[in-house]
């Protein structure tokens, strides 16, 4: 007979094995010595060992489902609970309680992570549905429909939560995207109409104009022309393609007429030449005005001036284009610097950029530390699509930081 710390062989070739509850039988053993069966029989051990060993560190180091990591214990306990093999089972045993408790454990921990994250998930998507129901009210159709779109980008990187969590957040999300979409459609159709009336006020008055352009009743036509005039500029602005035939047939009907007066009117030459001196004077002091520094004291400053040349009167034909683009060119600049001062002072816009920007340096926040965490558990797939996500986050915020330097911060 043949014995070790943890089993031996009887006379017969049973193998035993020592347990805390009494020795087992571990199997016959006819077909050599009987210490060759202990050897084969604790390499048997050792087997089992190593499959706990490895089962201990994938449940420590990999993202092992806790489904899988019980289903792999109770194969191992199976093995260690038929007794065929001589070692100390009962540490096995001691082994496998604690590797069930280990992923007990972090089935609990995964189960506060995803709860969490459904937290989180549905916090961000009740925000988003916040400000598209608020932004469904707003008039700012350019922004407010880049705001929206936007919106969507970010509710697509958020997790989904239960199914009918999920689709009445859509819904309302949806909703009131669709409300923008019908308040906007109804607010350009309203203004196609009224550009589509505009076109068929001017064109009357184009007719007029036209009409009148070979008229030698010189006081009364050009008196007949500034009420033309006044009345296009009450009419509104008709569709961009119309406008500018439509203007250009105007204005060149009353040169046609101002022009055959002027040649009729020679002496009057030397006084469009005074007024020509009077408005490049009047030019060079609205120069001077820019660039804008002062835009209240800009504006008033230019009020005043363009209310002197309306005063001065007409100008050589020759002469005007270029005079008139200086003074256009400096009313635009000061247009300009109102359309920035507005940019810059928009507390509505201003905080929509702000509440992006930190929305979005929280996501990229915390993406780069699941990239951390992933990689610190060797989890590279894991790390490399967080990866990703996070360069698309990134570009985003970007994105939005650039946005928000336009409002001076």
């Amino acid at each position: 007979m043949s014995s070790d710390p943890w089993g031996r062989v009887d006379e017969t070739g049973t193998v035993y094995v020592r347990t805390s509850e009494g020795e087992q039988v571990v199997g016959s053993w006819q077909a050599g010595t009987p210490e060759e069966a202990l050897a084969y029989f604790e390499r048997k051990y050792e087997g089992l060992v190593v499959e706990i060993g490895l089962l201990e560190k994938r449940v420590r180091t990999t993202d092992l489902s806790a489904k899988d990591a019980q289903t792999a214990i109770d194969h191992l306990r199976t093995q260690v609970d038929e007794h065929h093999a001589v070692g100390d089972l009962d540490a096995l045993r001691v082994r496998l309680d604690k590797l069930v408790t280990t992923v007990e454990s972090r089935r609990e921990e995964r189960k506060v992570a995803k709860a969490k994250q459904t937290d989180e998930a549905r916090a961000a998507k009740d925000a988003l549905v916040v400000e598209a129901e608020q932004l469904a009210q707003s008039d700012q159709w350019r922004s407010a429909g880049e705001r929206l779109r936007a919106l969507v980008d970010i509710w697509k990187g958020l997790p989904r939560l239960d199914r009918k969590s999920d689709d009445e957040l859509w819904h309302r999300f949806s909703h009131a995207r669709s409300a923008f979409s019908k308040r906007r459609k109804a607010h350009f159709a309203s203004l196609d109409a009224q550009r589509e009336d505009a076109r068929k006020v001017k064109e009357k008055l184009v007719a007029e104009a036209e009409s009148l352009s070979k008229s030698t009743d010189w006081g009364p036509t050009a008196a007949r022309y500034r009420e033309l005039m006044a009345d296009w500029k009450a009419a509104g602005r008709a569709q961009r393609e119309s406008e500018d035939d439509l203007w250009n047939r105007f204005r060149g009907a009353q040169d046609v007429f101002f022009a055959a007066r002027s040649e009729v009117f020679a002496e009057r030459d030397a006084e469009q030449i005074e007024n020509l001196k009077l408005k490049e004077e009047l030019a060079d002091e609205a120069e001077k005005l820019v660039p804008i520094t002062d835009l209240k004291a800009a504006r008033s400053s230019f009020r005043s001036l363009n209310e002197r040349w309306e005063a001065v009167g007409h100008v050589p034909r020759d002469a005007r284009p270029k005079v008139e683009g200086r003074m256009h060119s400096v009313e635009r600049a000061i247009q300009e610097a109102e359309e920035g001062e507005w940019r810059r002072t928009n507390p509505e816009a201003r905080a929509r950029a702000a509440g992006l920007t930190g929305q979005l340096q929280a996501a990229v926040d915390k993406l780069r530390e699941q990239v951390d965490a992933a990689r610190a558990a060797g989890n590279n797939a894991k790390a490399d699509k967080l990866s990703r996500e996070l360069e698309g986050r990134q570009a985003l915020l970007d994105q939005a930081l650039k946005g928000l330097e336009e409002f001076g911060g």
